[in-house]
């Protein structure tokens, strides 16, 4: 009976044996698949820098060669409260990749969840394997033929990092350059945003890198890029599993296309610096590049600076280290173009190596206090994607108080691409920023404008653009008018047209009496006043061409001047800042302008004395005048 039990019972006992068996594999499964936090692969260590000097930079050290996959834990990540950017959606961010760093900070205590990185077989690179050279990268396509957006230059993303670093180019910069004290442990920090739209993969990184290669670790916050909405598919998996090896690079992408401003604007949000570096995705970062910027705008917050930018021809990938001092300007179809610094300008500087005025920023790399951006209402949020936003923030910096300025101590090579025939379509758009830039800032020489373009005529006919945002940071920014951008930032622009030319007395239309010195015998400083009007008085003849200087018609070389509001006689000055006091606007309604600070020459009547005073223009008829003779000439 006994073994007639056991045998019944045999099978069953075998079965409850498996099925433990089966329990424990389940179990151990499970623990594989999900570890403990204790458990989970760590992100490889914080790279070190490795001698770092204010000219070498610095080179990331990653260790053993792995790749990290960055993992979101959940669905909906939170990104924090945005600043307040004009017209900037929290819709439009898609995803973020951050760095090995960020992802562990955040999943230490970060809100709405962490991150997880899980390790990934590398492939090793041969150690004997040559380093390319940038000019000299393998063609993509079957063909042999380049492919369009500098796809010839196709890098295999499985390189190591320092094989994608381009060679520094020796001996752009000044001599006198390298004898500028060492930077200051002070200096503000950066955060360079790098926006991109179907970069080739090998141009976009070699930027990346020669950055990371170059810039100070101590002042290097981080790298922003902001995908904005590319489709080549290296430049989505690939692009983010790389980023996640980078420590202090981060990735933004966009939901929808931006274009290089909205691009900005995104990665500007999400930027921690002190100090924005805008930079386009194809550039070459020299040895010092970083210092000289931070310096600069250390010492005055509202100055926006650009480097020297050099030449990399985008057929060759030759580097052209610029010469001469070259500035920024603009054409009265708003067009941006090179020209060499003018020789007054030239002669101006205290060494060959002192920054220099630029009436209009480059786009390629711009720095800017990130407070500033933000408080002087950062790029117009309304300019459509065909460009026009360097333009606008040259314009708006100069009118609103701050400066504009090429450091020649700082050099980036930039990648100068052959530019494609446009659609109508982008014809139009860029026209539209073009009237939205000249309705917004030019003011009556938006005339001027239409005039150079017919085309933009044309367009603005159907509808001009609401530029009310825009008028309303004007003035609650105070800025001045065109006119002084004329006079005191790019006299050149002025345009050859028949401009009127005044002589005789100036006559006050409400109290009825002419301009004179209060003085029997003019000299310098003598104050303005009004006095009965007296035929063949040489005191009371005045010569004014508009825009410009009055001459006073007495013995000596004296022009109209202000100090402290009044309006006084001083000696005519031929050129330097000071000429700029001395300009006059007499417009057809009858208003004297002073261009420099805006406001019209009044006659106030205190007692017995009406001296002549600035005050702000509001058309009372004490600020009417008239000369006796108006003729017109052909000149600037």
């Amino acid at each position: 009976m006994l073994v007639r039990k056991r045998r019944r019972h045999g099978p069953c006992r075998r079965q409850a044996l498996l099925a433990l068996l089966a329990l424990g594999c389940v179990l151990l499964l499970l623990g594989a698949l999900h570890p403990p936090p204790h458990a989970l692969p760590r992100a490889p260590p914080a790279p070190q820098a490795a001698g770092r000097s204010p000219q070498a930079g610095y080179r990331l050290d990653f260790g053993d060669p792995q790749e990290w996959l960055l993992e979101s834990e959940e669905e909906d990540q939170e990104y924090g409260p945005l600043p307040p950017l004009v017209s900037l959606r929290e819709d439009q961010l898609l995803v973020a990749v951050a760095s090995p760093r960020a992802g562990r900070n955040r999943s230490r205590g970060g809100r709405g969840g962490g991150y997880r990185l899980i390790p990934r077989p590398h492939k090793q690179q041969d150690p004997a394997a040559p380093e390319r050279d940038w000019a000299a990268e393998e063609e993509d396509g079957e063909d042999g033929e380049a492919s369009e957006e500098g796809e010839r230059t196709a890098l295999s993303r499985e390189e190591a990092p320092s094989a994608r670093s381009p060679p520094h180019r020796r001996g752009s910069r000044h001599p006198l350059c390298l004898q500028q004290p060492p930077p200051a442990d002070s200096l503000p920090t950066a955060s360079v945003v790098l926006c991109f739209h179907d970069e080739a993969w090998a141009t976009l990184l070699r930027t990346v890198h020669s950055i990371l290669d170059t810039a100070p670790r101590a002042f290097l916050k981080e790298i922003v890029l902001v995908d904005d909405l590319s489709q080549q598919g290296q430049l989505k998996m690939a692009l983010s599993e790389h980023v996640a090896q980078l420590e202090g690079v981060k990735l933004l992408r966009s939901t929808r296309r931006l274009g290089a401003s909205g691009a900005r604007m995104l990665g500007a949000a999400r930027a921690t610096g002190d100090v924005l570096v805008f930079m386009d995705a194809h550039c070459e970062c020299q040895p010092g590049w970083l210092e000289p910027l931070l310096a600069r705008i250390a010492g005055d917050r509202s100055r926006v600076v650009s480097p020297v930018l050099d030449v990399i021809d985008w057929k060759t990938l030759q580097y052209y280290p610029s010469e001469d001092q070259q500035r920024g300007v603009l054409d009265w179809k708003l067009d941006f173009r090179w020209e060499p610094l003018p020789e007054r300008e030239r002669r101006a500087l205290a060494s060959p190596v002192s920054p220099f005025r630029s009436p209009v920023v480059p786009g390629g790399v711009v720095a800017v206090d990130r407070h500033y951006f933000q408080n002087t209402g950062a790029y117009d949020p309304l300019l459509s994607l065909q460009g026009g936003g360097n333009l606008e923030l040259s314009l708006k910096t100069w009118l609103c108080g701050g400066s504009v300025e090429i450091l020649p101590c700082s050099r980036v090579g930039h990648l100068y691409r052959n530019e494609d025939a446009h659609s109508q379509l982008e014809r139009e758009a860029a026209l539209q920023n073009k009237i939205r830039i000249a309705e917004t800032w030019l003011d009556s020489f938006k005339e001027t404008f239409y005039k150079h373009s017919p085309e933009a005529l044309s367009l603005s006919k159907a509808g001009k653009p609401d530029c009310t945002e825009r008028q309303q940071l004007q003035r609650r920014l105070g800025c001045r008018t065109f006119h002084w951008f004329l006079a005191n930032v790019y006299p050149e622009l002025y345009p050859l047209e028949r401009r009127p030319r005044f002589s005789g007395k100036l006559h006050n239309t409400g109290l009825g009496f002419c301009a004179d010195c209060a003085a029997k015998e003019a000299a310098p400083g003598c104050a303005v006043m009004l006095a009965p009007c007296r035929d063949g008085e040489p005191q009371q003849r005045l010569e004014h061409t508009g825009r410009s200087a009055i001459h006073y018609g007495g013995p000596g070389h004296l022009c109209f001047d202000v100090r402290r509001e009044q309006v006084i006689l001083q000696n005519c000055t031929e050129g330097g800042p000071a000429i700029h006091h001395q300009h006059w606007d007499h417009q057809e309604n009858g208003m004297i302008v002073h261009i420099l600070s805006g406001k019209c020459m009044e006659a106030v009547v205190q007692e017995n004395n009406k001296d002549l005073y600035l005050r702000e223009c509001d058309g009372k008829a004490s600020q009417l005048w008239r000369f006796d003779n108006v003729s017109t000439v052909d000149e600037r």
